[in-house]
């Protein structure tokens, strides 16, 4: 027991230090505790809080909901500029692109955006807390809490150990599908007057599965082909993504086709 516990501290003492030099004295970066805290404590939130709001009014949220969903609007499509405009500018390929480890300008700017986008999952977190509140308790399904409990962890190594290369292609994507659905989520949060103008509801979740398909794709491309970027982060990746699209297939069908037919 002594033993496997020694090799623990060392597979702990090395994983911290084999960092990315640049990213480790970011926020939340260096040690994976913090990150492991904000983890536990969201999962503690979703156990307790139907709990805690069982015999309370829901929350009225709606002017926070405007202002939280139009700001992730505006962080989304900065991210995504940035993530585009960086990966052009420094000759990104969009087969196989090795990490850029210098402190170059460019280097720096991809990996800054890396953290702003593990950010904006920490961030996200609040998604299901304002469901707790306004007691929408059926919003929260296990895809919902799993996709947001885990890409915190995800995106946590991506930036610890991989802040840049295949990464910017999956935060660029996903920056972009943030845009639509905060936006979608921003113009819901209006008021009713607003719901005949979100018939596109149903096109956002297609919007999302083309996503992880397109991320399936690429990383998929590098597990078969000789490219310098970790193997174990791109099947890491690969397989969490399938993961992704299961989940998002059987709502798809739940929601849009088997209820559709139950109703004719």
């Amino acid at each position: 027991m002594a033993s496997m516990w020694h090799k623990v501290q060392e597979f702990y003492d090395w994983s911290l230090q084999n960092g990315d030099k640049r990213t480790d004295p970011w926020l939340l970066v260096y040690s994976p505790v913090p990150v492991s805290v904000i983890f536990l404590s969201y999962l503690f939130i979703v156990w307790y809080g139907s709990r805690f709001m069982k015999h309370r009014e829901p929350v009225n949220l709606k002017a926070v909901l405007i202002v939280y969903n139009f700001s992730l609007v505006c962080l989304s499509a900065y991210m995504f500029y940035e993530f585009l405009v960086t990966s052009l500018l420094a000759n990104y390929s969009y087969l196989c692109q090795p990490v850029d480890y210098r402190n170059s300008e460019l280097g720096l700017r991809m990996a800054s955006v890396c953290w702003w986008f593990f950010f904006s999952k920490v961030i996200e977190l609040l998604d299901t807390v304002f469901f707790l509140l306004r007691k929408k308790n059926n919003q929260i399904t296990f895809l919902h809490v799993y996709h947001h409990a885990t890409m915190i962890f995800n995106w946590w190594a991506g930036v610890k150990y991989v802040a840049g290369g295949q990464s910017f292609f999956i935060g660029m994507l996903n920056s972009f599908v943030h845009i639509v659905m905060y936006l979608y989520y921003g113009l819901a949060a209006l008021g009713p007057r607003m719901q005949r103008y979100l018939w596109w509801k149903r096109y956002l979740t297609i919007l999302q599965l083309l996503q992880f398909f397109g991320i399936a794709a690429h990383t998929s491309y590098n597990l078969f082909t000789d490219c310098a970027f970790p193997d174990g982060f791109n099947l890491v990746v690969f397989l969490y993504i399938v993961s992704l699209i299961l989940l998002f297939s059987s709502f798809y069908h739940q929601t849009y086709i088997s209820r559709k037919t139950k109703q004719t």
